[in-house]
Protein backbone atom coordinates (compact mmCIF):
# COMPACT_ATOMS: atom_id res chain seq x y z
CA UNK A 1 0.00 0.00 0.00
CA UNK A 2 2.51 2.75 0.86
CA UNK A 3 4.79 1.68 -2.46
CA UNK A 4 1.29 2.79 -4.31
CA UNK A 5 1.25 5.98 -2.58
CA UNK A 6 4.50 6.64 -3.47
CA UNK A 7 4.04 6.04 -6.86
CA UNK A 8 0.82 8.18 -7.50
CA UNK A 9 3.16 11.48 -5.57
CA UNK A 10 5.61 10.13 -7.88
CA UNK A 11 3.35 10.14 -10.90
CA UNK A 12 1.43 13.46 -9.93
CA UNK A 13 4.83 15.42 -9.47
CA UNK A 14 5.72 14.60 -12.94
CA UNK A 15 2.68 15.77 -14.37
CA UNK A 16 2.35 19.16 -12.41
CA UNK A 17 5.94 19.40 -13.91
CA UNK A 18 4.67 18.84 -17.64
CA UNK A 19 1.91 20.79 -17.02
CA UNK A 20 3.72 23.84 -15.47
CA UNK A 21 6.41 23.63 -18.09
CA UNK A 22 3.48 23.86 -20.84
CA UNK A 23 4.53 20.27 -21.93
CA UNK A 24 0.86 19.65 -22.11
CA UNK A 25 -0.66 22.80 -24.04
CA UNK A 26 -1.17 20.74 -26.81
CA UNK A 27 -3.75 18.59 -24.84
CA UNK A 28 -5.43 21.94 -24.18
CA UNK A 29 -3.81 21.75 -20.55
CA UNK A 30 -1.74 24.49 -20.01
CA UNK A 31 -1.16 27.26 -17.43
CA UNK A 32 -2.78 30.78 -18.03
CA UNK A 33 0.04 33.47 -19.59
CA UNK A 34 0.57 36.39 -17.24
CA UNK A 35 2.31 38.24 -19.79
CA UNK A 36 1.17 42.39 -20.34
CA UNK A 37 2.52 43.36 -23.92
CA UNK A 38 0.20 46.80 -23.48
CA UNK A 39 3.04 47.65 -21.04
CA UNK A 40 5.68 47.11 -23.13
CA UNK A 41 3.97 49.53 -25.86
CA UNK A 42 3.49 52.23 -23.28
CA UNK A 43 7.64 52.64 -23.00
CA UNK A 44 8.94 55.31 -24.57
CA UNK A 45 12.52 54.62 -25.81
CA UNK A 46 13.27 51.80 -22.44
CA UNK A 47 16.77 51.92 -24.02
CA UNK A 48 17.90 55.82 -23.23
CA UNK A 49 17.36 54.90 -19.39
CA UNK A 50 20.43 55.19 -17.37
CA UNK A 51 21.76 55.78 -13.94
CA UNK A 52 23.04 59.36 -13.37
CA UNK A 53 26.17 60.36 -11.15
CA UNK A 54 26.94 63.31 -9.38
CA UNK A 55 28.92 64.35 -11.39
CA UNK A 56 26.14 64.31 -14.21
CA UNK A 57 23.79 65.78 -12.02
CA UNK A 58 25.67 68.92 -10.89
CA UNK A 59 26.11 69.54 -14.82
CA UNK A 60 22.22 69.05 -15.39
CA UNK A 61 22.07 71.60 -12.37
CA UNK A 62 23.98 74.34 -14.37
CA UNK A 63 21.91 73.88 -17.16
CA UNK A 64 18.58 74.37 -15.49
CA UNK A 65 20.26 77.44 -14.02
CA UNK A 66 21.85 78.88 -17.19
CA UNK A 67 17.98 78.51 -18.32
CA UNK A 68 16.55 81.01 -15.93
CA UNK A 69 15.33 83.95 -17.85
CA UNK A 70 16.84 87.23 -18.31
CA UNK A 71 15.99 90.38 -16.48
CA UNK A 72 15.31 94.22 -17.10
CA UNK A 73 17.26 95.98 -14.01
CA UNK A 74 17.62 99.66 -13.99
CA UNK A 75 19.52 102.24 -11.99
CA UNK A 76 18.79 106.05 -11.36
CA UNK A 77 18.45 109.08 -12.12
CA UNK A 78 22.11 109.57 -11.85
CA UNK A 79 24.11 112.78 -12.30
CA UNK A 80 26.53 113.46 -15.24
CA UNK A 81 29.60 112.40 -13.61
CA UNK A 82 28.43 109.25 -12.43
CA UNK A 83 27.56 108.39 -15.84
CA UNK A 84 30.46 109.57 -17.23
CA UNK A 85 32.27 107.11 -14.91
CA UNK A 86 29.72 104.66 -15.86
CA UNK A 87 30.41 105.29 -19.96
CA UNK A 88 33.79 103.52 -19.96
CA UNK A 89 32.77 100.50 -18.08
CA UNK A 90 29.72 99.58 -20.10
CA UNK A 91 31.61 99.79 -23.38
CA UNK A 92 32.68 96.35 -23.14
CA UNK A 93 28.87 95.21 -22.79
CA UNK A 94 27.60 93.93 -25.85
CA UNK A 95 25.71 96.33 -28.17
CA UNK A 96 22.48 96.92 -26.95
CA UNK A 97 22.52 95.65 -23.52
CA UNK A 98 22.38 99.28 -21.91
CA UNK A 99 21.60 102.39 -22.23
CA UNK A 100 21.75 105.63 -20.75
CA UNK A 101 18.97 108.45 -21.05
CA UNK A 102 17.52 111.88 -19.59
CA UNK A 103 15.40 110.65 -16.28
CA UNK A 104 13.64 112.92 -13.89
CA UNK A 105 12.18 112.03 -10.54
CA UNK A 106 9.49 113.81 -8.85
CA UNK A 107 10.23 115.08 -5.58
CA UNK A 108 8.88 113.44 -2.24
CA UNK A 109 6.56 115.18 0.33
CA UNK A 110 5.92 113.33 3.79
CA UNK A 111 3.81 114.42 7.11
CA UNK A 112 7.22 113.93 9.09
CA UNK A 113 7.29 114.48 13.04
CA UNK A 114 10.77 115.51 14.60
CA UNK A 115 13.71 115.91 14.88
CA UNK A 116 14.07 114.84 18.75
CA UNK A 117 16.29 114.99 21.25
CA UNK A 118 17.51 111.13 21.43
CA UNK A 119 16.33 107.87 20.18
CA UNK A 120 14.17 107.25 22.49
CA UNK A 121 12.19 110.20 22.11
CA UNK A 122 11.19 108.21 18.71
CA UNK A 123 10.15 105.64 20.70
CA UNK A 124 7.71 106.86 22.80
CA UNK A 125 5.87 108.86 19.66
CA UNK A 126 5.87 105.03 18.47
CA UNK A 127 3.87 104.06 21.34
CA UNK A 128 1.70 106.83 20.82
CA UNK A 129 0.51 106.40 17.54
CA UNK A 130 0.22 103.04 17.66
CA UNK A 131 -2.47 103.71 20.39
CA UNK A 132 -4.18 106.34 17.83
CA UNK A 133 -3.68 103.75 15.07
CA UNK A 134 -1.76 105.34 12.86
CA UNK A 135 1.33 103.99 11.08
CA UNK A 136 4.47 105.05 10.19
CA UNK A 137 7.46 103.94 8.17
CA UNK A 138 11.02 104.52 8.58
CA UNK A 139 12.75 108.09 7.15
CA UNK A 140 14.47 107.72 3.89
CA UNK A 141 16.65 110.76 4.01
CA UNK A 142 19.03 110.48 6.89
CA UNK A 143 19.39 114.29 7.38
CA UNK A 144 15.53 114.34 9.31
CA UNK A 145 16.83 111.51 12.25
CA UNK A 146 16.02 110.99 14.59
CA UNK A 147 12.15 110.87 13.27
CA UNK A 148 9.18 109.41 11.45
CA UNK A 149 7.23 109.59 8.44
CA UNK A 150 3.78 109.04 8.53
CA UNK A 151 3.06 108.81 4.89
CA UNK A 152 5.20 109.73 1.59
CA UNK A 153 3.29 111.73 -1.23
CA UNK A 154 4.23 113.13 -4.53
CA UNK A 155 3.16 116.38 -4.08
CA UNK A 156 3.02 118.96 -1.40
CA UNK A 157 -0.67 119.39 -1.81
CA UNK A 158 -1.54 115.56 -1.48
CA UNK A 159 0.83 115.47 2.08
CA UNK A 160 -1.11 118.75 3.36
CA UNK A 161 -4.48 116.57 2.98
CA UNK A 162 -3.17 113.74 4.16
CA UNK A 163 -1.61 115.77 7.32
CA UNK A 164 -5.44 117.16 8.07
CA UNK A 165 -6.79 113.91 8.36
CA UNK A 166 -3.64 112.83 10.69
CA UNK A 167 -4.88 115.74 12.46
CA UNK A 168 -8.45 114.74 13.28
CA UNK A 169 -7.22 111.14 14.42
CA UNK A 170 -5.00 113.07 17.17
CA UNK A 171 -2.17 113.82 15.73
CA UNK A 172 -0.99 117.32 16.63
CA UNK A 173 2.95 117.96 16.17
CA UNK A 174 3.52 116.48 12.88
CA UNK A 175 4.13 119.03 9.44
CA UNK A 176 5.02 118.80 5.83
CA UNK A 177 8.46 118.66 4.91
CA UNK A 178 10.18 117.63 1.31
CA UNK A 179 11.92 114.75 2.22
CA UNK A 180 13.91 114.73 -1.46
CA UNK A 181 13.98 117.12 -4.13
CA UNK A 182 13.54 116.83 -7.59
CA UNK A 183 16.00 114.57 -9.27
CA UNK A 184 17.19 115.69 -13.15
CA UNK A 185 19.87 112.79 -14.26
CA UNK A 186 20.51 109.94 -16.19
CA UNK A 187 18.73 106.46 -16.23
CA UNK A 188 20.85 103.69 -16.68
CA UNK A 189 18.81 100.66 -17.90
CA UNK A 190 19.90 97.06 -18.69
CA UNK A 191 16.94 95.51 -20.62
CA UNK A 192 18.14 91.80 -20.78
CA UNK A 193 20.20 90.79 -18.17
CA UNK A 194 21.06 86.82 -18.89
CA UNK A 195 23.86 84.13 -17.42
CA UNK A 196 25.91 85.82 -19.89
CA UNK A 197 26.09 89.40 -18.47
CA UNK A 198 25.00 88.55 -14.55
CA UNK A 199 28.95 87.98 -13.93
CA UNK A 200 29.56 91.88 -14.97
CA UNK A 201 26.72 93.09 -12.47
CA UNK A 202 29.41 92.89 -9.36
CA UNK A 203 31.67 94.76 -11.47
CA UNK A 204 29.04 97.32 -12.54
CA UNK A 205 27.72 97.62 -8.72
CA UNK A 206 30.86 98.52 -7.45
CA UNK A 207 31.45 101.51 -9.91
CA UNK A 208 27.43 102.38 -9.49
CA UNK A 209 28.54 103.33 -5.47
CA UNK A 210 25.67 103.71 -3.87
CA UNK A 211 22.96 104.24 -6.63
CA UNK A 212 21.03 100.47 -7.03
CA UNK A 213 20.02 98.72 -9.74
CA UNK A 214 16.29 97.70 -9.04
CA UNK A 215 13.54 95.56 -11.48
CA UNK A 216 12.64 97.88 -14.59
CA UNK A 217 8.77 99.41 -13.80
Amino acid sequence: MLRFVVLLLLLANVAYYAWSEGRLQSWGLAPAQQSEPQRLEQQIRPDAVRIVSAEDLARLETVVVIARPSECLQAGPLDDALAGTLRPALAAWPAGSWSLDPAIEPGRWIVYMGRYPAPDGVERKKAELRQLGVSFEPLANQALEPGLSLGGYGTQAAAERALDLLARRGVRTARVVQERPELNGVALRLPAVDELLRPRLDELRTTLGGATLRPCR
